[in-house]
């Protein structure tokens, strides 16, 4: 895993002028499948990605989604035993009708098996690709599904963008008593990480671990401020690398259970909205083409990883057993009926 920069004692990413403003991040209840296990908002085909050697009933197949049940867990180097990552899981969880809060919502559930004896260790919990920035949804034949979110397919699913400091990060998630720590892995347009830690799941039921940016600036004479170039300057953007668990060696390992809700920001605008004399995308086009560019690049790297993923699904053993039982060597049971 890459690493990470704790970002406490600055403000988390540069920004302008501040008008604080509240967006969801990600709501794991709006990630149902809905449509061959895939969430139909949030798919990316990959099939362009596959070449020519595939036949046209696997480029169908070669789709992914945000669906809750399609988010991986990594586990550190030291945890990562077949055992470990085989038990350690994601699944869709549904709330029960008589429950204070979300009753008869869909959540993430979370179960990691962290090794047993003592250990520092950790997991991440990722989305099945790296979200792109910049993707746009589109139907079977090529066309354009919503042409408002051209470009913008994931926006406030995992992706914020307009994004100056960071003021308060929440995140609703249940506990189980369980001593482990959560952080949250956020990248910046400029591909910088920031670990941002939230605090501990040793409380049983729905609680909101909320971070506070100690240097937020709430006065503006206090505010060092600056003036930005504007088009065709890109917005700045957040979006979700992952949801970190720790877990400290000194604690119990072994299974870890919990679920997430939603993540929520509030942050300042980086650039404000403006009636502007002249249409300067209208005349110049730069940022569609700035855009097309840097979707088609994530595009490519999400493809060939799926691509890989789907050769190695064909190489893998089918077979789920023998058809005969074997002996201790391994050979066939032979018929042991003595001879007369």
């Amino acid at each position: 895993m890459k690493r990470f920069f704790m970002i406490l004692g600055v403000a988390l990413f540069s920004s302008s002028v501040a008008f604080a403003t509240e967006s969801v991040l990600i709501d794991f209840a709006k990630l149902l499948p809905d449509k061959d296990g895939k969430n139909s908002a949030t798919v990316i085909d990959y099939s362009k990605q596959a070449g020519t050697s595939y036949t046209a009933a696997d480029k169908a197949l070669m789709k992914t989604s945000l669906a809750i049940e399609e988010w991986e867990v990594q586990l550190a180097s030291s945890a990562r035993t077949v055992e470990n990552q085989t038990l350690s899981q994601i699944k869709g969880a549904k709330v029960k009708g008589q429950a204070a809060k979300y009753a008869d919502e869909t959540v993430m559930g979370v179960r990691i098996h962290f090794p047993e004896f003592g250990i520092h260790s950790w997991a991440l919990i990722k989305p099945p690709f790296d979200i792109p920035a910049y993707s746009t949804l589109t139907k079977d034949d090529g066309t354009v599904a919503d042409e408002k979110k051209i470009g913008g397919q994931f926006d406030g699913v995992g992706l914020l963008k307009n994004v100056g400091v960071i003021k308060n990060i929440q995140v609703n998630v249940l506990g189980r008593n369980y001593p482990n720590g959560l952080s949250l892995v956020l990248e910046n347009e400029k591909g910088e990480e920031s670990q941002i830690f939230l605090g501990y799941l040793n409380f049983d039921g729905w609680k909101s671990l909320q971070w506070n940016n100690p240097n937020y600036q709430s006065e503006v004479r206090n505010r060092e401020l600056f003036v930005n170039p504007l088009y065709p300057k890109s917005q700045p953007f957040v979006k979700l690398k992952g949801i970190l668990i720790h877990r400290d060696g000194a604690k119990e390992g072994g299974d870890f259970v919990s679920y997430v809700k939603d993540i929520k920001m509030i942050y300042d605008l980086a650039v404000l909205e403006r009636n502007e004399d002249v249409d300067d995308e209208g005349t110049w086009g730069i940022l569609k083409k700035r855009e097309e560019e840097k979707r088609n690049f994530e595009l490519s790297k999400l493809g060939g990883l799926q691509v890989l993923r789907a050769l190695e699904v064909k190489k893998m053993a089918a077979e789920n057993g023998f058809d005969q039982p074997a002996t201790q060597s391994g050979n066939p049971a032979a018929d042991t009926t003595p001879a007369k």
